[in-house]
């Protein structure tokens, strides 16, 4: 059974963030969302939050 996969964006406080649903599940973009707080290094953000 092959899962469609739908890619959009929306937007938060004026940044992008991506979206993917596969299935009917839905995924957004811990990159996107980290760029806001940290634009020039998102991994930075993304290791404090693991």
């Amino acid at each position: 059974m092959k899962k469609d996969i739908i890619k959009t964006e929306m937007k938060v406080k004026d940044n992008i963030v991506g979206v993917m649903r596969v299935g009917n599940v839905d995924y957004i973009s811990l990159t996107d969302l980290a760029k806001y707080e940290n634009p020039k290094d998102p991994s930075g953000v993304i290791r404090n939050w693991m």
